[in-house]
């Protein structure tokens, strides 16, 4: 910018203070020149209100928001203990402004400063619940009550020099003043507690450092047993262990069949299963060696016949 062209702009200011332009980007920027804008007295906020309500004006509703920036830049500045970006805050309030502007009513005997400073706060409220956590924590109106309130009465508790603790957790009493002062459930007030306290977690967090992949709950929390692959697997498991032997065993010789099944399919009521080698052998006259070879050789037959079917 040439030193005219500054000179221009300055004097354009100096002259029209509405014109002023903070620097995009710099926040501290912002918030000196919106402290430089001229607040409206009682007739020229009456004057623009009238104005953009009747006839629409857009440049008139224009200079109520601009006089009242500096407003939504003090809102903003107490929440700032919720770890969010204050120029995020401000824009989350600014939106509120243009709100209560639209909806402002100059015959309600009300400045537009007291009418909008339930709109900035709303939307302001609205943007930490829902960017606060990943997921909200806060859905109906008791449980915004708590959480906007939560913080706050910890805080008192801790600066006062007469309450039975400093910790971050609270004692049952200072739960039940909670509840009491906040007509609520001392169980609600245990339970906005453990929510907020609570952080958030990735489910499928990426690898470590050291290039390995890092544990998280993606790990347990998926269920395998719906996925497609693994229910045809079961389902093919299933009709094996059923259908299959059955036919498998159909394929045997009854001396081979009652060997296998006495082996490996029966069991007793006490748990306990068929006969054993020797038990066999001495029914059949044979060595506990030859009902081994049977067996072997009759699984191997139930084998093929199993990979035939399946």
């Amino acid at each position: 910018m040439s030193t005219k062209t500054g000179a221009s702009g300055t004097a354009l200011a100096l002259a029209n203070p509405w014109a002023v332009v903070p620097s995009l980007g710099n926040l501290d920027a912002y918030i000196s020149a919106v402290n430089r804008l001229p607040l409206l007295t009682l007739e020229q906020e009456q004057e623009y209100a009238r104005k953009f309500k009747d006839h629409n004006d857009i440049e008139a509703a224009g200079k109520l928001v601009l006089s009242h920036l500096r407003l939504v830049v003090s809102v903003s500045r107490k929440y700032l203990g919720y770890g969010l970006p204050h120029g995020d805050l401000i824009q989350e309030g600014n939106i509120g402004l243009m709100k209560a502007v639209k909806r402002f009513d100059p015959d309600q005997g009300v400045r537009l400063v007291s009418y909008a400073l339930h709109w900035i706060r709303a939307e302001i409220h609205e943007y930490i619940l829902k960017n606060w956590r990943m997921v909200k924590v806060a859905t109906t109106k008791a449980q915004r009550k708590l959480f906007f309130n939560l913080r706050s009465m910890k805080q008192g508790f801790k600066d006062d020099a007469d309450a039975p603790t400093h910790r971050d957790t609270l004692t049952d009493d200072q739960i039940d003043v909670m509840a009491r002062e906040l007509n609520v459930k001392r169980e609600e007030v245990i339970e906005m507690e453990a929510r907020m306290a609570g952080g958030d977690v990735m489910l499928d967090p990426a690898p470590n450092d050291d290039g390995d992949e890092a544990f998280g709950p993606i790990a347990y929390l998926a269920d395998a047993s719906h996925e497609p692959t693994a229910m045809m697997e079961s389902r093919q498991r299933d009709v094996l262990a059923t259908d299959g032997i059955a036919a498998a065993l159909e394929g045997l010789d009854p001396r081979s069949r009652r060997i296998v099944e006495e082996r490996w399919l029966k069991v007793n009521d006490d748990g306990s299963g068929g006969l054993t080698l020797h038990d066999l052998a001495s029914e059949y006259g044979v060595s506990a060696e030859r009902i081994r070879q049977i067996e072997s050789a009759a699984m191997k037959k139930m084998k093929k016949a199993l990979a035939a079917y399946a």
